[in-house]
C-alpha cells in the first residue's frame, strides 16, 4: 500500500466532499481480506463528532455490504475518479451474493495496514471504525413525504457514524 498512497491528515484535505460524494461516489466496502463485500454509495457525510473526525454512511438491511458492516468492527470507504464511474455503477446495481464485483470490474483490493480492504484504483481512501449504528423509522421523519418517496417499501436505512482512523490518498 505504501508505494501507492500516502498517508493522509484529514484535516488537510483539499477535495470538496459534496462534490465527491454526489458527483463521484464510493465504495463502501467491510469483511477481511478472504471475505468482504463492496457496494457503491453517494449518500453520507463527513465531520466532528464526541472530538473525532467521523464519517457517516448508510445501508439498507437487503444490501449484502450490510451483513459484513453488521460483523465487522471497521469499514473503509473508497473514492475514484470518473472514470471509474462504469465499475461504481456496476457495484451498485449487483449483489455480491450473486456475482463477484472484482472480478467483473477488474478493480484490485488492497488490504490497508490495518488489515482493511481498499481498491488499488481508489484516489482517496478513510478507514472507519464503527461508533455507532442506529435504524431510521417512520415516525421521526418531519418531512414525511421523505418515506414515500424513498422508502415506499419500508425498507429504512441503517445509519453507521465511524471514527475516521486513518486516510490515504493516491500519489
Amino acid at each position: 500500500m505504501e508505494k501507492t498512497f500516502s498517508p493522509l491528515d484529514v484535516k488537510q484535505l483539499n477535495e470538496n466532499i459534496f462534490r465527491l460524494l454526489d458527483d463521484e461516489w464510493m465504495l463502501v466496502t467491510a469483511g477481511s481480506k478472504e471475505h468482504f463485500n463492496t457496494m457503491t454509495a453517494s449518500w453520507g457525510g463527513f465531520g466532528i463528532l464526541w472530538n473525532r473526525p467521523v464519517a457517516f454512511v448508510f445501508i439498507r438491511p437487503q444490501r449484502y455490504t450490510f451483513e459484513f458492516t453488521e460483523k465487522h468492527d471497521r469499514f473503509t470507504l473508497s473514492f475514484f475518479g470518473k472514470e471509474h464511474r462504469e465499475v461504481l455503477s456496476y457495484c451498485g446495481s449487483r449483489s455480491g451474493r450473486d456475482v463477484d464485483k472484482v472480478k467483473e470490474t477488474g478493480i484490485t483490493p488492497l488490504a490497508t495496514p490495518s488489515g482493511n480492504i481498499c481498491f488499488l484504483e481508489s484516489k482517496l481512501v478513510f478507514e472507519c471504525k464503527k461508533l455507532f449504528r442506529n435504524d431510521f423509522l417512520a415516525e421521526h421523519f418531519t418531512e414525511k413525504e421523505l418515506t414515500g418517496n424513498y422508502y415506499p417499501e419500508k425498507d429504512f436505512h441503517r445509519m453507521y457514524i465511524g471514527e475516521i482512523t486513518s486516510a490515504f490518498e493516491r500519489r
